[in-house]
């Protein structure tokens, strides 16, 4: 697969807002600061469509991306765990990425971020737990590989894998800075998209 054509199309702060573009949905899930805007520009190979932020927790809408004129849309959720937004805002957010994921039809598969220099935390195994619930397909992306060496990058591979239970072979490891791994991951994307 190659992602030809890529263009901002909305953002949604709420679920009264949602809509159904009627194209299939490739989502982007991931702590606060995994670096979900870097790797939406690297996967589409334009550094400025997604808002990139140097601080945490930036996006807090659902924002909608058309990839190829419409052959998908790749959704980019808030970040979570962002301790700064406490109470009223977590929730709003929680209830937004929540009510999205169970109310669109057309979710194919959700890339999981996780920063390669961290263990997975708590908050990314509830979302894991929330995707096996809803029964959503993933597949789990390792960013940030350029910043550790080839032995750290194999070591925290097999600590993510165990953690979040899943083969070796499901982490993809990538780096938007050394444009590593995008091939893997839109394999994926299209072997998602046509089951």
């Amino acid at each position: 697969m190659e992602i030809k054509q890529a263009r901002f199309i909305t953002s949604i702060g709420n679920l009264s807002q949602f809509k159904d573009y009627n194209a299939p949905e490739i989502v982007i899930a991931g702590k606060s600061n995994v670096g979900k805007s870097s790797f939406i520009n690297f996967l589409v190979n334009n550094k400025n469509l997604a808002k990139t932020s140097s601080t945490p927790g930036r996006t807090r809408l659902i924002n909608y991306f058309e990839i190829n004129k419409g052959e998908f849309m790749l959704v980019d959720l808030p970040g979570y765990g962002y301790a700064k937004y406490k109470g009223e805002d977590r929730e709003n957010w929680d209830s937004l990425i929540g009510g999205y994921l169970q109310n669109s039809k057309n979710i194919k598969a959700v890339i999981l971020l996780v920063d390669i220099r961290h263990d997975p935390t708590e908050l990314d195994l509830q979302m894991l737990a929330y995707l096996h619930h809803f029964q959503i397909p993933f597949f789990i992306v390792a960013t940030k590989a350029d910043k550790l060496s080839k032995a750290q990058i194999n070591k925290q591979k097999m600590v993510i894998s165990s953690c979040l239970k899943q083969g070796v072979d499901n982490v993809i490891i990538t780096s938007s800075l050394k444009k590593e791994g995008k091939i893997e991951v839109l394999s994926k994307i299209e072997e998602m998209l046509q089951k």
